[in-house]
C-alpha cells in the first residue's frame, strides 16, 4: 500500500487487539545459481520494508514476526548460519511507503552481498516494481508478506501492458507473496457489498499502483456479481478536501481503492458528509489505525461506525494454528496485542527457512531455493494450509472482513469470496 513517488501496494492491516487481522531471457543473470560463496556458511536474510512514517508501526510488527520466526530455529537451518539485516525503502522525503531510489538502492546493496540468499520485501507493491528486476537479474528469491497488486505475478485484469514480464528480465521467477493478489480482494470488496444489500456503488481509487489496479479488479468482479459502479473517479492526494466531488456521490454504496498516506482520511469524511447514508467500504490500503482511530488522525468515529473493511489476514478464530506464536508473540515484545503485519512477518521468514531446509545441503545456491521455494505444496502454516503455484502466488484465496471498534480495525468474519 502507501506511495509517493512509485505508487504502491496492497497490504495488510495494522493495530488489532488479539487478531491476526497487490519473460524474456537476459544475459547479465551473472549470479543466480550462487547465492553464497563456495563454502560458505554464513546466509544472510534481508528484509526491506519502510520503517518511517505511517506504515513504521507495521514495518516493525512485520520485523518482528520474521526475528521470532529466525529465533525458533536458533538462527541456523542445518550446517548454515543465518544472519537477518534489515533495511529501510523509505526516506524522509518519503516516509510511509517504499521510495524508490532508496529501494533500487536497497536491492543493489543485497546483489552485492555473496552470501545474501533471500529478501523479504517489499511492503508495498510500488516498491517490489523497483526491487524485482535488480533481484531477478542475480537469481535472488525474494518474498513479501504484503504485495497484493495483480501485475507482479500475472495479466490479469488489473495488471498494466508489459507485466509481469517486465519484473523478470533473467526470464525465470524469482518471486512470491503470502498473502491472495488483488483479484481475491476485489471480489471481497463486492461480494461484501452485495450481502449488504447494495445496487449501486461509487468506485473512486487513489490512482497508485495498488489503487487503480484493484479498482479495476473491483470493477470486473462488480459486474459479474451485477453491482452497478457509479461516478468512477480518481482522486488526488494533494487535494485539500474532496466536498466537490463527494456532491455527486449518490449511490447505496462508496468503495475507495486506495490508501491512507493518498488521503483516504480526507476522502472518507467529505463522502460520508455529503451522503449520510451511503455504507461505506475500503481495502487493506486502509486497515491501519492511522486511518481507523480518530485519536491518531484518523475518521471520526461515527464515520468509522459505517465503514467496512477487507484484509488478506485472518482473524484468530479462523487461524487456530496461529494460536501458539501469538503467545510467544506476546512473551517475546512484552505487548498484549500482536497487529496482523507480525503473523504475516512470521510466515514469510517461516517460509523462507523451510526452502533452505528442503534445499539441504545446496541452502547456499540460490538455484536450488528458489526451486524448493516453488515446490511449496500443501504447506501447513499459522495462516492456513497452502502452495505456492507456478507465478509465485499463494493458493490461500479466503479474505477478512473487518469493522472499525475503539479505532482500531475488529475481524468479523471470514470472506468466500465470488470471484
Amino acid at each position: 500500500m502507501r506511495s509517493r513517488t512509485i505508487v504502491a501496494t496492497g497490504c495488510l492491516i495494522g493495530g488489532l487487539a488479539m487478531g491476526v487481522s497487490a519473460c524474456g531471457s537476459d544475459s547479465n543473470n551473472n549470479s543466480s545459481g550462487s547465492g553464497a560463496s563456495s563454502g560458505s556458511s554464513e546466509l544472510t536474510i534481508y528484509s526491506s520494508l519502510p520503517l518511517q512514517g505511517t506504515s513504521r508501526e507495521q514495518s516493525q510488527a512485520v520485523i518482528n514476526g520474521e526475528k521470532l520466526a529466525l529465533a525458533e530455529v536458533g538462527n541456523k537451518v542445518g550446517k548454515f548460519t543465518i544472519k537477518y539485516v534489515s533495511l529501510d525503502d523509505s526516506t524522509a522525503q518519503n516516509p510511509g511507503t517504499a521510495d524508490e531510489g532508496q529501494t533500487a538502492q536497497n536491492a543493489r546493496k543485497v546483489v552485492q552481498d555473496k552470501s545474501a540468499i533471500f529478501y523479504l520485501g517489499e511492503f508495498n507493491s510500488g516498491g517490489t516494481k523497483v526491487s524485482l528486476p535488480i533481484l531477478n537479474k542475480a537469481g535472488i528469491p525474494q518474498i513479501s508478506p504484503s504485495n497484493t497488486y495483480i501485475g507482479l505475478t500475472t495479466n490479469e485484469p488489473g495488471s498494466e501492458p508489459g507485466e509481469p514480464n517486465k519484473y523478470y528480465p533473467t526470464g525465470k521467477r524469482t518471486y512470491a507473496r503470502v498473502v491472495p493478489r488483488d483479484k481475491i480482494q476485489g471480489a471481497a470488496l463486492v461480494t461484501t457489498m452485495v450481502e449488504d444489500g447494495c445496487k449501486t456503488a461509487t468506485l473512486w481509487d487513489d490512482k497508485t499502483t495498488y489503487g487503480a489496479g484493484l479498482a479495476r479488479n473491483i470493477e470486473a468482479s462488480a459486474k459479474a456479481q451485477n453491482l452497478t459502479i457509479q461516478d468512477r473517479q480518481g482522486t488526488d492526494k494533494s487535494a485539500a478536501n474532496y466536498r466537490s466531488l463527494a456532491s455527486n456521490v449518490k449511490s447505496d454504496c462508496f468503495v475507495w481503492s486506495g490508501v491512507t498516506g493518498e488521503n483516504g482520511v480526507q476522502v472518507f469524511k467529505d463522502v460520508a458528509a455529503a451522503n449520510t447514508t451511503a455504507k461505506l467500504y475500503g481495502p487493506d490500503g486502509v486497515a491501519e489505525e492511522a486511518f481507523t482511530n480518530p485519536k491518531k488522525g484518523g475518521i471520526p468515529a461515527d464515520v468509522g461506525a459505517r465503514t467496512k473493511l477487507t484484509v488478506a489476514t485472518l482473524g484468530v478464530k479462523d487461524l487456530p494454528d496461529a494460536s501458539g506464536v501469538l503467545d510467544k508473540f506476546k512473551a517475546t515484545y512484552n505487548t498484549q496485542t500482536v497487529d496482523p503485519y507480525g503473523i504475516y512477518g512470521y510466515e514469510t521468514m517461516a517460509l523462507a527457512l523451510d526452502s533452505l531446509k528442503r534445499a539441504g545441503a545446496k541452502a547456499n545456491d540460490r538455484t536450488a531455493v528458489l526451486a524448493a521455494l516453488f515446490g511449496t505444496k500443501d504447506r501447513k502454516s499459522i495462516i492456513g494450509t497452502y502452495s505456492i503455484d507456478p507465478n509465485g502466488d499463494t493458493t490461500l484465496t479466503d479474505y477478512g472482513l473487518y469493522t472499525i471498534k475503539n479505532g482500531l480495525p475488529s475481524y468479523e468474519k471470514k470472506i468466500v469470496a465470488q470471484a
